[in-house]
């Protein structure tokens, strides 16, 4: 029985697969040689393919399309790009090239709609959905640009309060959703949701505030289940509930029109992922449609808001082994020349999975390892307990003269933010250069250096030396 790292994962999972490679003996991804980047670039760095955005869109909205067309349901179907997930220029730019919907989560994201109108990216007929918990300033960030003719921009209620401040605000009235605050699953901390408002009190709320109202409209529904879409009795029974909420308001608001399921098509994070798209798309579009026609009501748009989804698989961060310590008889680590817990957060944070690969020495035998971060933290790793199983690496040899490259995968969404790009880390560890791969009009692809690795003069800038 052999013991190379290349036989561990043949015989574990199926591979190559989608997005991954092997070529000369070092790993692609999405047809990138990564080696290449290596050497041109050095580690720590992370990388955005850029093309790999438009394809998620265009699977999703596919899908979708499809399934309404062949069942005949009436509503049509809009993809939204929520901004939270990456707000960067190289993201917005790619995502709006599919012509999507776009929603927004705060005050500054306002700013940034006002950015990318005046660079022509945005035009005013876009759908723009204002979700999040609003403050005075976010109202009035949004009014300006109801006033200023962004006439399908829709601020959704998050709570009965904040009706007060679209009163002061939209004195011209506007276009309204409301959201529907979700039970959470039962091994929560909680058993509510904090966004939206309860069941119980929209139906009255509606009734007395927005029926026959002039200044008003409402026009969208709002559900969202934080734990994602899955086929789960939970999730189906919670958006069954938002159904047939939507359902009522209809017969007592005829204008209503959308009903938006927010985001949670999920991603993969591990070689072993396994999620029926298809299949999850098209149940929910026929639980909407057998809902709608069992009370009489006309099937309704639909929206989704798609973050993670749309720019997760994008995303990847490579970091060189430095050394390796033998702590114990059992515990080996591979010390990485950047930190986890600070340039890939939700690790720490969330114990998220991410796909993790060595990018070279794949005929190496092969070792359990626990991977270990340059910060003082204990919290800076990542081993058997996060991965979900045993973690394995391909030995280091000594003598070898090419060091072993650790790849996490599929790190495209919220990292950036979380990590705070581009300011001070735990231990001032600084932020990896940053790579664009995109594809030329011939197919070619293209890297550019987006941002190098922070230096020690940025860093002191930002601390006031």
């Amino acid at each position: 029985m052999t013991n190379k790292f290349s036989d561990l994962i043949d015989q574990t999972y199926y591979f190559p697969q989608e997005g991954f490679d092997i070529e000369d003996g070092y790993l692609t991804f999405h047809g990138i040689p990564l080696i290449y980047l290596i050497n041109k670039y050095g580690t720590p760095l992370k990388l955005t393919y850029l093309p790999k955005i438009g394809a998620q869109i265009k699977r999703a909205r596919n899908l979708f399309n499809r399934t309404i067309k062949s069942s005949g349901y009436r509503g049509k179907y809009h993809y939204c790009y929520c901004t939270k997930a990456s707000h960067f220029s190289h993201i917005l730019n790619e995502v709006l090239k599919y012509n999507v919907q776009l929603e927004t989560s705060s005050s500054f994201d306002i700013d940034l709609i006002w950015k990318l109108y005046q660079k022509g990216k945005v035009r005013k007929e876009k759908i723009i959905i204002h979700n999040g918990f609003k403050t005075d300033e976010y109202v009035s960030k949004i009014a300006s640009l109801v006033q200023e003719g962004f006439k399908n921009s829709i601020p959704v209620l998050d709570n009965k309060e904040e009706f007060e401040l679209y009163k002061k605000h939209f004195t011209n009235g506007c276009k309204i959703g409301i959201r529907v605050a979700t039970e959470e699953e039962p091994n929560f901390s909680f058993y509510t949701s904090r966004l939206g408002i309860r069941y119980a009190d929209i139906i009255p709320f509606c009734k007395k505030n927005l029926r026959n109202n002039k200044q008003f409209t409402l026009k969208m529904l709002h559900f969202f289940v934080d734990t994602g879409i899955k086929d789960s009795l939970y999730y189906w029974g919670e958006l069954k509930k938002a159904v047939r909420l939507y359902c009522q308001l209809k017969k007592e608001i005829p204008e209503l029109k959308a009903i938006n399921i927010g985001g949670g098509l999920p991603i993969r994070n591990s070689l072993e992922f396994e999620y029926d798209y298809k299949k999850m798309i098209k149940e929910i579009v026929f639980l909407i449609q057998q809902e709608c026609e069992a009370e009489g009501v006309p099937e309704p748009d639909l929206f989704t808001e798609f973050g993670k989804y749309t720019i997760g698989e994008s995303g990847a961060t490579i970091f060189s082994v430095l050394a390796q310590k033998k702590q114990n008889d059992r515990e080996l680590w591979y010390m990485i020349d950047n930190s986890l817990m600070s340039t890939v957060p939700d690790i720490w944070g969330i114990s998220e999975r991410f796909i993790m690969l060595p990018i070279n020495k794949w005929n190496n035998e092969y070792t359990q390892v626990n991977l270990g971060g340059l910060t003082c933290d204990n919290s800076d790793y990542y081993n058997a307990e996060v991965h979900g199983s045993q973690l394995f690496l391909p030995k280091i040899k000594p003598d070898s003269k090419e060091s072993l490259y650790v790849g996490f995968f599929h790190t495209g969404a919220y990292q950036d933010a979380l990590s705070g790009y581009g300011g001070i880390k735990h231990c001032l560890i600084p932020s990896p250069k940053h790579i664009l791969i995109a594809k030329d009009a011939q197919g070619n692809l293209k890297d550019t250096l987006y941002k190098p690795e922070q230096d020690a003069k940025t860093m002191m800038d930002i601390l006031g030396y």
